[in-house]
């Protein structure tokens, strides 16, 4: 079995209050270097839509999402000074999706149990 197949990716959207666009795209970087180290990420990426922000990001298994939320934390404490989590996304395999209700219950996501797809390419 894959990696891949272990996959669980976060969507999380935040909407950025007035006047803290500037604060909350300088950190975007801090993100991106503090994950880059983290060997259970499989792609980490921002993109924004006027006062949205989204964060496009997975990691192998539900131990890589707490890794990084563990490693991010203080950093999304000042994200969330600046903006409001608008929604959380958490899809994933059924047997990963449940060992992250409990942990991230308090982020009060959405879960969404991978049904089907395209298996690993590259095996």
């Amino acid at each position: 079995m894959s990696k891949l197949s272990h996959a669980v990716s976060i969507h999380p959207y935040f909407e950025i209050r007035e006047g803290n666009m500037d604060a909350f795209t300088a950190l975007m970087p801090a993100f991106v270097e503090k994950t880059s180290a983290e060997p259970a990420c499989l792609y980490y990426d921002f993109s924004r839509n006027g006062n949205t922000a989204f964060c496009r990001e997975a990691y192998i298994g539900a131990g890589g999402v707490l890794t990084h939320l563990e490693n991010v934390g203080a950093l999304l404490g000042k994200f969330l000074e600046l903006s409001d989590l608008a929604r959380l996304e958490i899809h994933g395999p059924e047997v990963e999706i449940d060992k992250l209700r409990e942990p991230l219950a308090g982020l009060n996501p959405t879960f969404f149990v991978r049904e089907t797809g395209v298996d690993d390419p590259l095996g």
